[in-house]
Parts: structure tokens; sequence; C-alpha cells
């Protein structure tokens, strides 16, 4: 910006502004909830509310998927492959990828389309939308957003918990567990690894193994040595 407000005010003749990188900002390390508080928050639904069966499927798929807010309130029926366990989402960039479901995920949703969205479909405003709102119409972004934030302040957990930090879960988890970066890349619709290498420096447990096993075992007959 200095040398563009000098270039401007004909104190340097060439503006070199274009030739030097930009400073990158600090990127702060995501937030991040342990295996045991997603269990706990993916239990807290009740069953004896009306809308249990979607709100838990909700849940499940955002963490079991690690899915945008915008991205799960845009799936369509369409988009699923229970049978054979994976889902097609459309994220950022109008990128479409293939995203693999585990059994919990998939059974709470088949348990949702075979009881509830039935009901909710004969509604009016019935559509295409996977989860719909009481009236028939698929939910929006923020409607999902507040249905997190309404089952953490139920269960409990801090207040920063949103459903990013589920997706933040689903990655972490996953190289926990010992999935490579690329295919996690695929899976969150990373367009560079830079952004998906970020979740290393998230797992304390997963760097204090890496530690462990990289520092050199001190010699200890020359360290007594060299006391003498």
């Amino acid at each position: 910006m200095f040398l563009r407000f000098a270039f401007l005010n004909a104190l340097i003749k060439e503006d070199f502004s274009a030739i030097l990188d930009a400073p990158k900002l600090w990127q702060r390390l995501p937030n991040v909830c342990s295996k045991d508080k997603v269990i706990e928050l993916l239990n807290t639904p009740d069953p004896k509310e009306p809308y249990y069966l979607r709100d838990k499927a909700v849940l499940e798929l955002l963490y079991a998927a690690g899915l945008r807010a915008n991205e799960i309130a845009n799936l369509q029926l369409s988009n699923l492959n229970l049978d054979i366990g994976y889902l097609r989402c459309t994220g950022k960039g109008n990128r479409e990828r293939v995203i693999p479901l585990g059994k919990t995920a998939i059974a709470a949703i088949k348990d949702y389309l075979s009881d509830l969205r039935p009901k909710l479909s004969s509604a009016k405003n019935s559509s295409n939308f996977l989860f719909l709102s009481r009236t028939g119409r698929g939910l929006s972004r923020i409607e999902v957003w507040r249905l997190v934030k309404k089952y953490a302040a139920r269960a409990g957990l801090t207040r920063n918990l949103t459903t990013h930090t589920l997706r933040h879960c689903f990655a972490t988890h996953l190289l926990a567990g010992g999935a490579d970066l690329r295919s996690i890349q695929e899976m969150l619709g990373h367009v560079d690894i830079a952004t998906t290498q970020i979740y290393t420096h998230v797992d304390s447990d997963r760097l204090r193994i890496i530690h462990k096993n990289s520092t050199p075992a001190p010699n200890h007959s020359q360290n007594s040595i060299l006391q003498k």
C-alpha cells in the first residue's frame, strides 16, 4: 500500500507492489470437540419430540460427512444412495464430490425417510429436499445452524459449537483414525490440500505420538561420560 501511495504521488517512478507477495494472515486452529463430546451431542435429541428423527439424522449426517450447513440444506433425495452407502454433494464453486456414509448415519436417515418425512412431505409445500420443515419446505441454512446450536446448548457444550465445528471434528477424527490427507481433502471438497493440512496441527494426540516416535533416544552412556 505504501508503494502504491508513493507511485500515485509521483514519489517513485515505478510501482513495485506487483512483484511483492502480500503478507499472510495468521491462521487460527479450528475449534474441535472430542469424540465423547460429539457422541453426547448426537444423543441429545429426545425420541419423544415430534421432529426427533429429522434432527437426529441431520446431526448424524453433519458429523458423518463433514457437510457445511448450506450443503446439507440443499441435499436432494436424488443425492442419496443408501444401498451402496454414499451421497453426492455440491459445494463451493459448484464442485461436486462423493462422500461415503457409515452405518449409523445411514440408519438414522432411513428411519427419518420411512417414519417422518412422508408426514412432512404431505404438507402443501412439499419438495424434493431431503430435510423438510414442519410446513413441507426444505430446511434453510439458518434453520440447520439453529438446530445444532439448540442441541449443543441442551447438552451443555461450548457456545462456539456450530455446524462447522462438526465439520472440523469429522476431519480431525478421520485423521486421528489413520485416514490420509488426500482422502480427507476430497471428502471436504478443498481445492488446495494446504487448507486440509491445518487439521494436522489440531490433533494433539497424533502430534505427541509422532514426536515420541521421531525423537532420537538420548545416549545415556555418552551423557554419563560428559558428566564425569
